[in-house]
């Protein structure tokens, strides 16, 4: 089998409006638009970019079960991108899931559940959400994969690790972040660069950070999405305001970057599980 050697990718950031799925909708799809007229093959949309994010008790009525048509609708105008959307997933009356939808080839591929739910600051998912149990590692096209991990989960070194023992070739990561959200003296738009540059560098692998931009109640999330290639060096980075970017990724300076720092190579699971078992 032929692989390519690049990828064209994108981060859209955009500002959801809160729980009006419908208006939310159309701003998908002047977004999937733009993106495949550039003739980008992977997209990535901010984390419950179909709903905003301090939804409450409103989480009941903006949530939607995998099988929604406005899901369908999204994935037939993706085609044969790879769209990764955020949404509240129903899977049953009352057990809601902080979730990815990755559309491609016209149809629903995967839903993704956030892992790691934030209960602290200002967050407040683990009153609202169950917590998803697995990983999510898909093609994109031949010789180029993506893993999904949501926001917090990224501030779980272990949950990355897991993810990245599966050697995606890229990691896609939808995140809701604003401005003091944690604590006052927690910066988010410095530590959010500090985390991102250091897991594209250990595992040689780019990374696809979509933010929102704009207001939602009291809170201000700050943008700053970003894609960054396997060195942790910045291929794009958004301005201020509602902004698609887009960088061409390269499967040779993966390799190079891997090869030269062998992470996955030297990540010795069995005895990291085995020191982790002393733990439970």
């Amino acid at each position: 089998m032929h692989y390519q050697d690049h990828l064209r990718v994108g981060a859209a950031q955009i500002n959801a409006r809160l729980g009006d799925v419908d208006a939310n909708l159309e701003r998908h799809l002047a977004f999937i638009a733009d993106a495949r007229h550039a003739g980008l093959e992977l997209l990535v949309f901010p984390e419950l970019s179909l709903t905003g994010y301090g939804l409450g008790n409103r989480v009941i009525d903006v949530a939607c079960p995998a099988h929604d048509p406005r899901l369908a609708e999204l994935a037939r105008a993706a085609g044969d991108m790879q769209v990764v959307v955020g949404f509240v997933e129903e899977a049953s009356p009352g057990e809601y899931y902080n979730a990815l939808a990755i559309l491609q080839h016209g149809k629903l591929q995967a839903v993704h559940r956030k892992l790691n739910l934030p209960t602290y600051g200002g967050l407040e998912e683990g009153k609202l959400f169950t917590h998803g149990s697995e990983l999510t590692h898909l093609p994109v096209c031949p010789g180029w994969s993506a893993t999904s991990l949501i926001c917090a989960d990224l501030w779980n070194p272990g949950l990355v690790h897991a993810a990245l023992l599966a050697r995606p070739t890229v990691l896609c990561a939808p995140i809701n972040s604003a401005s003091g959200i944690v604590s006052d003296d927690f910066s988010n738009e410095q530590n959010w660069a500090v985390n991102l540059q250091f897991y594209a560098m250990t595992y040689g692998t780019p990374v696809i950070m979509a933010n929102r931009f704009g207001p939602e109640g009291d809170s201000h999330f700050w943008g700053g999405s970003r894609i960054l290639g396997p060195r942790g060096d910045t291929l794009a980075l958004a301005e201020d305001g509602e902004t698609l970017i887009e960088a061409q990724l390269s499967r040779t300076a993966i390799a190079r970057a891997r090869f030269e720092l062998p992470t996955h190579r030297d990540a010795d699971t069995p005895l990291v599980r085995e020191l982790m078992e002393g733990y439970r």
